[in-house]
């Protein structure tokens, strides 16, 4: 297991033990954009009001409050009444479970997690959830424990950037999709360059930033997965300003940094086809 699985399988554990011990938790591990660390009072822009009410409503408060992605992949990918979906990096299951009501009793709403705090919570969610068509695997997304073409949608949230091995992740896609399968993810992603001192600043302002693909790097790794019918939709953008106060903390000048950092970051909506 690499350096990198290390780290976000112990983050993301600790993130579930807080969200049991009846915490919300954000996508910054240090706290600094929740309010509960670094810069109290300050609002994560990477996870809030990503899911409306209507959504939530009657989801355990669980699922809700480990909700760590930066979208809202199911507002966004068309799921159909009889589908198979596979979200990877499930975390405590909310898009799970909100995919499961989606696809129906005749569908099948598949998890994939690496970290057993997080499997542990998400089944209890399901348990609450009283969700029949839905099941959590434990593995990585690099090797996705589920035979070739076996899957008409793959979405994700916010989980691939944090990938060591994003071809893999991709490739893996690509094989379990059934032919016309869709890919439907959001992602953090990079649009233009910037220093790497510079960048690498703002990786430590949210965890979540970590990893990201620059635009041009995802399009061409989903092409070279074999996929078609390509896009990236960007859906939140991230200002300077956003991060400003743990900038602050962390002693670098937010305006100095500002032109090359700012707007470059995004939560973005990746749309692809397996031919």
């Amino acid at each position: 297991m690499s350096d990198i699985t290390n780290v976000v399988k112990a983050k993301y554990g600790q993130a579930a033990q807080r969200v049991i011990s009846g915490e919300k938790v954000g996508c910054c591990d240090t706290g600094c954009c929740t309010g509960s660390g670094l810069v109290p009072g300050a609002v994560d822009p990477i996870t809030v009001n990503l899911y409306d009410a209507r959504q939530t409503a009657g989801l355990p408060a669980e699922a809700v409050a480990a909700s760590l992605g930066c979208g809202n992949p199911t507002a966004l990918a068309t799921l159909n009444p009889g589908e198979v979906v596979l979200d990877l990096g499930s975390g405590g299951g909310i898009d799970v479970l909100l995919s499961a009501r989606r696809v129906g009793p005749t569908g099948k709403a598949y998890g994939l997690d690496m970290t057993d705090e997080m499997l542990a919570l998400a089944r209890e969610n399901q348990r609450k959830a009283g969700a029949t068509n839905v099941e959590f695997l434990k593995g990585e997304i690099e090797q996705i424990p589920l035979p070739d073409n076996s899957v008409d949608v793959i979405i994700s949230n916010c989980v691939i950037n944090l990938s060591a091995d994003k071809d893999r992740v991709l490739a893996e896609a690509f094989r379990v999709l059934k032919p016309g399968g869709r890919f439907a993810v959001s992602d953090v992603v990079v649009r233009g360059e910037m220093p790497e001192a510079i960048r690498r600043s703002v990786e430590m302002w949210v965890g979540c930033l970590a990893g990201a693909l620059d635009e041009s790097d995802y399009l061409q790794k989903l092409r070279r997965a074999g996929f078609d019918r390509i896009s990236i939709e960007p859906t939140r953008v991230y200002r300077v300003e956003d991060a400003r106060a743990f900038l602050k903390s962390e002693g670098i000048d937010a305006d100095a940094i500002a032109p090359h950092v700012d707007g470059k970051f995004f939560s973005g909506f990746i749309r692809a086809t397996k031919p």
